[in-house]
């Protein structure tokens, strides 16, 4: 039977944490509040084990807070006592900071939602229109778990991206690095010999050469214009005109990707405000905003227009052309059949589950690519050494 390690507090807001045995994760939570406890967090023993080696990120305390208060809050602990257990509990010492001025917020006067807009780089425009929307609806236990649920999917799928893109990373330092070896330390020693001999190098083996002697004399140079132009590239892109280009440019290269990673937050984003009670309009002017890129987030401004006019989101999101037609489809079936909210949902987890696949195909395409390239740089490196070497035999003794 798998093992769960769980975090949890006792009503008195005593931390207690220990492993528990169960058949899923559903029945230890079931066997943690039967034996009068409030579990906060419920893992296996693996997932554990890998979150101790982790680096924890502001969007990792987030998605902590979220699940810690969704639980206490579902158990039937007021609101403020919930939040000064937090503060109590809280290991990291910034989050600790920010959960003990929502509280003394909350206890002059303001509403939970007020409170957590008073820190806007911990919480989000769409995070907090969420807690809002559940305020006013007094649901914010539900729209908590909801919010839960929108955050670990998206955790998810981060987590996923950046472990497929491990293995070509290294693959990509470790060639530099070995290049970059080669011309600056091994290449010159060679040359020495090479002038002592005399007699004419083959031209590949002279042209490596004064590479190599450029690199060697002239590194500093290289690397001032490597940095410089960082720079410049990042001043570039971070105005709008800059942003958009490079954006448009991504979408050339990496279109399929792309648009199924923007499609699935986008439907994820809006289907969860939906259900959480957030009107419309709002709700389409959240979800633009979590859309990374600028040519797909401008078309999707005609989508508010169109909703403003009463022709809903299907025929406006259709005529901006940046979903795929299937989206667009089950996203007309559900505004027709009035079960938007439940549809959107289901074509982000369609568009999640099919972006993996993308991703994974379009790394294996890049891989190949990378270490065909990396192959021919290297490959030219020795067979110009090979070439000089076998010219060296041909000398007059």
């Amino acid at each position: 039977m798998p093992i769960f390690s769980y975090r949890a507090t006792t009503i008195e807001g005593a931390i207690v944490e220990g492993l528990i045995d169960a058949t899923d994760e559903k029945s230890a939570i079931e066997r943690l509040k039967n034996s009068g406890i409030i579990p906060l967090t419920v893992t296996s023993s693996k997932q554990g084990s890998k979150k101790a080696f982790s680096l924890k990120s502001s969007k990792d305390s987030l998605l902590t807070f979220t699940t810690e208060l969704s639980a206490l809050l579902t158990a039937g602990l007021p609101l403020d006592r919930s939040l000064n257990m937090l503060a109590e509990i809280s290991e990291n010492s910034e989050m600790k900071n920010v959960v003990q001025s929502i509280l003394k917020s909350i206890r002059e006067g303001s509403s939970f939602s007020d409170a957590l807009e008073k820190n806007p780089k911990v919480f989000p425009k769409l995070y907090i229109n969420m807690i809002r929307a559940g305020e006013a609806g007094g649901a914010l236990d539900v729209v908590l778990d909801k919010l839960n649920e929108f955050l670990e999917s998206s955790k998810a799928l981060k987590d996923h991206i950046l472990s497929v893109m491990i293995y070509p990373t290294i693959l990509l330092l470790t060639s530099g690095v070995s290049i970059i070896v080669l011309m600056t330390f091994v290449l010159p020693k060679f040359s020495v010999i090479f002038a002592e001999l005399g007699g004419s190098l083959p031209l590949p083996t002279k042209i490596l050469l004064a590479f190599s002697n450029v690199l060697s004399s002239y590194w500093w140079i290289a690397l001032a214009i490597i940095i410089a132009g960082w720079i410049i590239f990042r001043s570039y892109i971070k105005s709008a005109s800059g942003r958009y280009s490079w954006d448009a440019f991504k979408l050339r290269i990496m279109g399929d990707v792309i648009k199924k990673l923007e499609t699935a937050r986008f439907c994820r984003t809006l289907g969860t405000l939906l259900k959480s009670g957030v009107p419309l309009l709002q709700a389409l002017n959240n979800s633009r905003d979590v859309i990374n890129n600028q040519v797909i987030a401008s078309a999707i401004d005609s989508v508010s227009s169109g909703a403003k006019e009463g022709k809903g989101i299907a025929v406006p999101l259709s005529g901006a052309k940046v979903f795929p037609p299937l989206a667009l489809s089950m996203i007309k079936v559900g505004e027709e059949t009035g079960q938007l909210d439940a549809m959107l949902m289901k074509v982000a987890y369609t568009y999640e589950k099919s972006l993996n696949t993308a991703i994974k195909r379009f790394v294996n395409l890049l891989e190949p690519i990378m270490i065909l390239t990396m192959g021919l740089i290297i490959g030219f490196i020795v067979i110009a050494m090979l070439l000089a070497i076998f010219s060296i035999t041909e000398l007059p003794i």
